[in-house]
């Protein structure tokens, strides 16, 4: 994608352009929706991006916008757009995982970064998904068994414990172990770890 894009989600129309033409005159592509229902009706066919969300607005605000997204599993970055004296409502936002918030009238400088901030967010988070990719490709060499004894690594547990659970001796997990870490050619616990908790292990 070569223009990240940012889909405005804001009721009041001079708002709407006046945001619209400072990113779109900064390279971001810009998608606008007049309400919250409108955007959620259509945002399952939406192209990812990251969302400003107004908070203020009819029928249904952008808090509830932004839990209805969550519920439905929506991942795209949120920046909260407040106006003078919402700060508590933004709190809230954060807490819920907007990226930001931005008091209105906003600096184009702050909004730029805002937004920013939200596409940096979605390339960790792309990134995460491709360390947990390679982390289950390079565990897939593993035994059902030699996974069952990471797990009780990544879980922190002694060979004694992890014997126990799984009715073999420590001798054993110590075999494996050792398994472990020369087929995922590590030369030490703490980096096959590292690998296990990229897939998601210990959880």
């Amino acid at each position: 994608m070569s223009n990240k894009l940012v889909h405005i989600v804001e009721d009041d129309e001079s708002m709407r352009r006046s945001t619209s033409f400072a990113l779109k005159t900064s390279g971001y592509a810009v998608t606008t929706w007049n309400t919250g229902a409108a955007f959620l009706k259509d945002v399952k066919h939406a192209e990812h991006g990251c969302i400003l969300l107004d908070i203020r607005m009819p029928e249904i605000d952008g808090l509830q916008v932004q839990q209805i997204l969550a519920e439905r599993g929506v991942t795209m970055p949120i920046v909260i757009m407040t106006g003078h004296g919402d700060i508590g409502i933004a709190v809230r936002a954060m807490k819920a995982g907007a990226v930001d918030f931005l008091e209105k009238p906003f600096e184009k400088a702050a909004l730029l970064a805002a937004v920013e901030a939200a596409f940096d967010r979605i390339a960790k988070a792309d990134e995460a998904v491709a360390r947990a990719v390679a982390a289950d490709v390079v565990l897939g060499v593993l035994t059902p068994r030699e996974r069952d004894v990471l797990e009780g690594l990544a879980q922190g547990l002694p060979n004694k414990t992890i014997a126990f659970d799984l009715g073999i001796s420590p001798r054993t997990v110590e075999v494996h172990r050792a398994n472990v870490m020369a087929k995922l050619e590590v030369r030490s616990l703490s980096d096959a770890l590292r690998i296990a908790f990229a897939a998601g292990m210990g959880g």
